[in-house]
């Protein structure tokens, strides 16, 4: 079978079940396992973020979005010379990936059957089920099963570790920088099954923007800074240069040194295998002395107040 991935989180599922040989195309964007990142890029952006700041960003994501024009381009010359036989993709955000319609008529146009699976989860059971809907089509049944379990086992084992804390600290997971948007989906479930309670957002609920303010005025007690494709480093630069209100030094979490930056593409932004590490990630911010976590400064870093 030959398999193109639209994804990041499927070009992860599909090598989690052991087809990396299969891919034939992935997006510019997949880069992990690192072995995908000498694939066909069957994808662009239509915008080119490096070095631009949030609101940069912002503001050209919102003009695209208001003309109706999609913020990534397919290549169908290349789609139709990698010749897929299983092609993944999703429905539902257009923010992050090439729109479900320009698929279809992309497929449309190629000679031949081909399969699309589309995969949409918007919480930590559906990303398990994504991850065996793969395994069916591909014919890796026991394999997706073989990995879901132990998925599931091991996010059960997290949560019970956590078991009779005195107190789950209120948690503002913060998706995007300049405005901010406040983590939905699955990142609300992650931070009750962490041991806090999710202050902005609501599990199976998309992501929401929000202002400063109003993240001020739910006094978290712990910050997790996760935009979509920044790294840590990047995260700490241009916090440092957000306008933030005079409230911002009087939170719980600026005063007690509990604002953290994370790396959101691999552990919080894609509905993949790894949500499982995010997951582990969290309860170890967020409860040091039930989950000890090493010092790692491409996973995690503490935000300095400033």
């Amino acid at each position: 079978m030959r398999i193109c991935s639209l994804l990041p989180s499927a070009t992860e599922i599909v090598c989690a079940l052991g087809l990396e040989g299969s891919l034939v195309g992935v997006t510019h964007e997949c880069d992990f396992p690192a072995a995908v990142r000498s694939l066909p890029r069957v994808t662009r952006s239509a915008i080119e973020s490096d070095g631009l700041s949030s609101s940069r960003i912002d503001a050209l994501v919102a003009a695209r979005v208001h003309d109706h024009r999609g913020l990534y381009a397919l290549d169908r010359d290349l789609l139709e010379r990698l010749n897929p036989d299983l092609i993944l993709t999703q429905e539902l955000c257009d923010v992050c990936a090439v729109s479900y319609a320009e698929v279809q008529e992309a497929v449309r146009a190629l000679f031949g059957e081909r399969s699309v699976l589309s995969l949409e989860p918007t919480r930590l059971d559906e990303v398990f089920a994504s991850i065996e809907r793969v395994g069916t089509v591909t014919g890796r049944e026991r394999d997706a099963a073989h990995l879901t379990g132990w998925l599931r086992a091991e996010r059960d084992r997290i949560a019970g570790l956590l078991t009779g804390i005195a107190e789950r600290p209120r948690v503002a997971c913060i998706e995007w920088l300049d405005p901010p948007w406040v983590g939905g989906h699955w990142v609300p479930e992650m931070v009750a099954l962490a041991g806090g309670t999710d202050a902005l957002g609501e599990a199976g609920s998309p992501s929401v923007r929000t202002s400063w303010e109003q993240v001020a005025a739910a006094r978290p007690n712990v910050i997790v800074v996760m935009p979509c494709g920044f790294g840590v480093e990047r995260i700490l630069r241009e916090i440092a240069t957000l306008d933030l209100p005079p409230t911002w030094h009087d939170l719980p979490a600026v005063r007690a040194g509990r604002v953290y930056a994370v790396d959101a593409n691999s552990y919080f932004s894609r509905p993949g295998p790894r949500l499982v590490d995010g997951l582990r990630l969290l309860a170890g911010l967020l409860h040091a002395e039930r989950l000890p976590l090493s010092a790692d400064p491409n996973r995690w870093r503490a935000v300095e107040a400033g």
